[in-house]
């Protein structure tokens, strides 16, 4: 296996966090991504000593290391909420999964910035963002606050990449912050990705709005929906509208060394050829 390249998938936790790279080594993956906690729920009893222990033993064995895994909180925060109540329930929500990430031994967590609801401006929110990760940032150590572009759906922020640029512009600490890509929702954004060509322009203007040295992960999803559609469907890689080509280039390039790359595909039993292909280009 490459020792440069960390692809792998989102898998699951069920039965508790330990389990989570046991199931990621189980299919070949080289990193992974997982929830500490149920994401459909705001809180969750502590974390075991025991399941922390567990946990990096089970790590340590199948060889994963902090920066080969990209944590995800739950679904339910909005860092940008437009009501002040929901917007502190959403941070302290946010700062629990942080600490978490702190026990496990983690070093980075991967959100979605949030929404504004159509009650506040793009500006007021995205502002809402970045003091929500400051205030995070000051009550945890060494996890990084890593924030996910987004498909644009609804009244999501953070699928232009000027989004991603200002937030990370009003964080403080630039040592714990940065932002994972999900191809999918660049590609639901408007942002093309189906050639070498279109592939080089893309992260090009990446690098120049928000530089690639913030960038802390990736997630490999083929689009069910059209360029532009700000539709988030994703699909199994070379099966949608993006097409393998994109995969192949992403996997061969020295610049994704070092970083987790996580599937997020709808059909888990793919994932183990999903990952070997990625591996096998990677090797060309």
């Amino acid at each position: 296996m490459n020792k440069r390249k960390f692809f792998g998938a989102h898998v699951s936790a069920s039965g508790g966090v330990e389990n989570a790279p046991l199931n990621a080594k189980a299919i070949g993956a080289g990193g992974f991504a997982l929830f500490t906690k149920n994401q459909r729920q705001w809180f969750a009893p502590p974390l075991s000593q025991k399941s922390i222990e567990q946990f990096k033993i089970n790590c340590a064995e199948a060889g994963y290391e902090p920066r080969m895994i990209l944590p995800h909180d739950s679904y339910l925060i909005n860092l940008g909420h437009p009501e002040q109540e929901a917007l502190e329930k959403s941070r302290n929500s946010f700062i629990e999964e942080m600490s978490r990430c702190q026990q496990l031994g983690l070093d980075r967590l991967n959100f979605h910035p949030g929404s504004h609801l159509k009650a506040i401006s793009v500006e007021e929110c995205l502002n809402r963002v970045a003091e929500s990760i400051n205030m995070a940032l000051d009550k945890t150590q060494g996890v990084t606050a890593v924030i996910e572009n987004t498909a644009g759906q609804g009244s999501n922020v953070g699928f232009d990449f000027e989004h991603l640029a200002y937030i990370i512009d009003r964080v403080e600490d630039k040592s714990r912050v940065g932002y994972c890509i999900d191809t999918c929702h660049s590609f639901a954004a408007g942002y093309d990705l189906r050639t070498v060509k279109a592939c080089e322009a893309t992260f090009a203007l990446l690098d120049r709005t928000v530089s690639l040295d913030y960038l802390r992960g990736i997630h490999l999803n083929d689009a069910m929906r059209p360029l532009g559609s700000r539709i988030d469907r994703h699909e199994s890689l070379g099966n949608g509208q993006i097409g393998w080509e994109c995969f192949r280039w992403i996997a061969r390039n020295p610049r994704f060394d070092y970083i987790p790359i996580t599937l997020e595909t709808i059909d888990e039993e793919k994932w183990p050829e999903e990952i070997a292909a990625l591996y096998a280009f990677a090797e060309e």
